[in-house]
This record gives C-alpha cells, sequence and structure tokens, in this order.
C-alpha cells in the first residue's frame, strides 16, 4: 500500500507540469514565446490554465468515483478469492495504467481529453481491489489484543507512500512530468510481484502449507494470529497454564461470507462511513492539491512544494501512532478515525462471530463511502478555487470537518459510557 500511495501521490505532484503541458505556451510561459505556433497548437487541450485546473479537478473526482464503486465490490471478491491473486492484480494492472497514462501518452504526444478520463477511471477501480484486501490480510495476522495499536502504526503506511513519491516525482522532475510516472509505476509493478511470490495471507496458509514460500511443519498454534484474541482467555484458565488433559479441539465452523446489504446494516457502519466521507474529503483535498496550491498561490518551484507537502504526511504518520495506541486502550474507540482500525472493528462484531471473511466487505463499505465523499469534493474544490479563491476553500474544509465529528457523536458517547461502565466494574471489584 505504500507502493500504491506513491504513485497515487505522483498526479499530485505534476499537477503544474501536466496543466503547462495541455495549455498553450502563450498562456503559461513554460517555453520560449518564438516557439512555432504548431509546437504548442498540438499540445493545447485547454485554452487557459483555468479550464485546465477545472479538468485536473474533474480527474480527481473521476478517479475517486470510479474507486469508490470499487471498492463496493471488491470488498465482496476479496472474499471469496484469494487476496494474494486480487493484491497482484490490482497493483501491477494499477502500475501499466498509469505508466501508459503519464509516460505513453508523452512520448507519443498524445493529447485526448477522453483517453485520459477512460485510463483514470480505469486506474480508480484498479486500485480499488488492494485496500480491503491488505486490511483483512492485517486482520488475519493480528487479533483483537492490541488490535488498534497495531493498526494505527500500520496505517501509516499512506503517509509514508505519499512522502516516498513526493521525493521520487520531485528528484526526476527535472527531466519531464512523464519520467515521474515511469518511476512510480515501475516501483509499483515490481511491488506487485513481490505480493505475488511472497505473501501469506494468513497463519493457516503456513500450517497447510497454501502459501507461495516452503512448507512449514504444522504446529498447534501456528494457525492463530499474532497478537490473538483468545490469549487472554487462554492466560485466564489454570492460571495461564495448559490443562494436562485438554478437551477435544472444536471444529472449526464454516462461515459463509456476508452479503452487502446485511454488512451495510450492521451497527456503526453507517455513521462511521458519512463521518469517513466528509473526513477523507478533507484528506484527499489536501493530497490533491497541496503541491498545487503551494506552487500556484505562492509561486514556488513544483519541486520545491512537492518536498514541502511531505511535512503534511509526517504529521498523519504520527497521529496514525498516538490514535493508534489510544484506541487499543479504548478497545477500537470511535474517537480515531483510522479506516482501517475502523473496518477492524466494525468486521468483529458479535453478530458476525468473529469472521474475517467479513472483513473485505466492510471495509470496501466505510473507504468506499469515504471515497464517494472525497470524489464529490475535488471538483467542488477547483471549482471554489477558480470562482472564489483559496480563502473559501479552507472555509469548505472546516465546515466538512465539523460535520464528520458530528455523524459520529453518538458512537463516541457510547464508546465513553461503555469505558466509564468498565471502570467502574473494576473499582467495584477491587
Amino acid at each position: 500500500y505504500v507502493l500504491l500511495h506513491a504513485s497515487r501521490k505522483t498526479f499530485s505532484n505534476v499537477k503544474v507540469s501536466i496543466s503547462a503541458q495541455w495549455t498553450p505556451s502563450v498562456q503559461n510561459g513554460s517555453v520560449p514565446a518564438f516557439s512555432p505556433n504548431q509546437t504548442w497548437e498540438e499540445n493545447k487541450l485547454f485554452a487557459n490554465k483555468e479550464e485546465a485546473t477545472l479538468f485536473l479537478g474533474a480527474l480527481d473526482t473521476i478517479f475517486l468515483f470510479s474507486y469508490a464503486i470499487g471498492l463496493y465490490v471488491s470488498g465482496v471478491i476479496g472474499d471469496r478469492m484469494n487476496l494474494r491473486y486480487v493484491l497482484c492484480f490490482g497493483l501491477c494492472g494499477s502500475a501499466t495504467v498509469e505508466f501508459l497514462f503519464g509516460t505513453v501518452t508523452e512520448w507519443l504526444h498524445v493529447y485526448n481529453v477522453y483517453l485520459y478520463c477512460g485510463l483514470w477511471v480505469l486506474n480508480g477501480l484498479l486500485q480499488s481491489a488492494v485496500w480491503p484486501c491488505v486490511v483483512a490480510v492485517m486482520g488475519n495476522w493480528f487479533g483483537k489484543s492490541g488490535r488498534g495499536f497495531v493498526f494505527g502504526l500500520w496505517s501509516a503506511c499512506a503517509s509514508v507512500g505519499n512522502i516516498l513519491g513526493a521525493f521520487l516525482a520531485s528528484s526526476v522532475l527535472k527531466y519531464g512530468y512523464e519520467y515521474a510516472f515511469l518511476v512510480t509505476s515501475v516501483v509499483q509493478f515490481a511491488g506487485g510481484v513481490v505480493v505475488f511470490f511472497g505473501l501469506l495471507t494468513s497463519p493457516k496458509e503456513v500450517e497447510a502449507g497454501d502459501g507461495p514460500g516452503p512448507v512449514v511443519p504444522k504446529d498447534s498454534e501456528s494457525h492463530r494470529p499474532l497478537m490473538s484474541d483468545q490469549e487472554e482467555d487462554d492466560e485466564g484458565r489454570d492460571g495461564g497454564y495448559y490443562s494436562v488433559e485438554q478437551p477435544e479441539p472444536p471444529q472449526e465452523e464454516v462461515v459463509q461470507p456476508i452479503g452487502f446489504l446485511k454488512a451495510f446494516l450492521l451497527p456503526g457502519v453507517l455513521p462511521y462511513s458519512l463521518s469517513y466521507a466528509c473526513l477523507k474529503l478533507v484528506n484527499y483535498s489536501f493530497f490533491f492539491w497541496l503541491p498545487f496550491y503551494l506552487s500556484s498561490n505562492y509561486g514556488w518551484e513544483e519541486a520545491q512544494a512537492d518536498r514541502l507537502s511531505v511535512w503534511y504526511d509526517v504529521g498523519g504518520i504520527v497521529e496514525g501512532s498516538c490514535v493508534g495506541g489510544q484506541s487499543h486502550s479504548g478497545h477500537g474507540g470511535a474517537g480515531g478515525l483510522q479506516p482501517s482500525a475502523i473496518s477492524a472493528d466494525l468486521g468483529r462484531q458479535e453478530a458476525l462471530r468473529g469472521s474475517q471473511e467479513a472483513l473485505a466487505t466492510v471495509t470496501g463499505i466505510v473507504d468506499g463511502t469515504g471515497s464517494i465523499g472525497a470524489a464529490g469534493g475535488q471538483y467542488l474544490v477547483s471549482l471554489l478555487e477558480s470562482k472564489l479563491g483559496w480563502m473559501c476553500v479552507f472555509y469548505f474544509f472546516i465546515v466538512m470537518t465539523g460535520c464528520s465529528i458530528l455523524f459520529i457523536a453518538p458512537l463516541i458517547y457510547r464508546e465513553l459510557r461503555s469505558m466509564w461502565r468498565d471502570r467502574r466494574g473494576r473499582s467495584q471489584q477491587l
């Protein structure tokens, strides 16, 4: 997922260069004024920078809408197919599309609005296959005990990918934006190959030897996830030791994959999804537009703006680690809107009997709804900026952040009440 976000960040980091390429040289001033008319007329998609900016916002919206639609489907697919195959297909397919979008079209001097839109729709659908599957894999390996802290640390992978993508793009941007797409797409494709040959999707593959690696001898503990939910229960029996006469292990119940409607109607799914939609709108607006804002509003060089924008992601890493620790102590509380922790918490409700098969479906619903909100916001950002200026854009962000808190306020209240009752019960026992 680091590699996926690194390649996704590339488009955000080269928007100024792409806008200059798509507008006449007389308008953007990126080439000498004495260039022949034919040179810039071939590259002319838009009459001026404002039209190019609106189209860039439209591309962001197209990508996130297709990504959202794909998430609703890919979560269900991930429950029914080998997660390793789905991950590899999403990573390698997305890398190929990005190579065609940013590199091949520039090398062949093919500039077409419909081609760009079609490729970006396909890119969104392919990338949607990755997130639900990686969350499901993490859920397979880590039980509920300590899950909030582990998922909080792990959720920093998106911010790490953004930082990696910013540095990769800025390092080769002087040669042309097509090379930024080339580098990140090649790295992502290689990552997909590594996933295909090296990923173990669950501890059960270690036990059964179903994974890509060598067969490991069976162990009674090998099928259990790291930091398993059963660890505390086991320690509570017989003073923390196993009984000499152990009962017959119960046969594993075959759990059917959960349906989309049933997963959507689970308690907490709708408020979490709506809240995350507002929050993701703000987050992805910074993700897609921060380098462009720094460059166009302050006149900084594009590479310099790209490097400065990584500090936003550094803050995301710190926030993910801190919120993960708090959600661990608060039993996965609603206060930290880490999508991985949200999805893992919802996917382990008692109504599902701890079924891991539901995890990818629930993740797809939460992140899909978030992507719909983010998609609608990207064109609004470009429209507000062109009509009213950047100050109105930031006021819009404040309103959306308030709405995200409002949607989960009942969940926060219920969680705090539960924590208070548990603490009072423990104090009475003492």
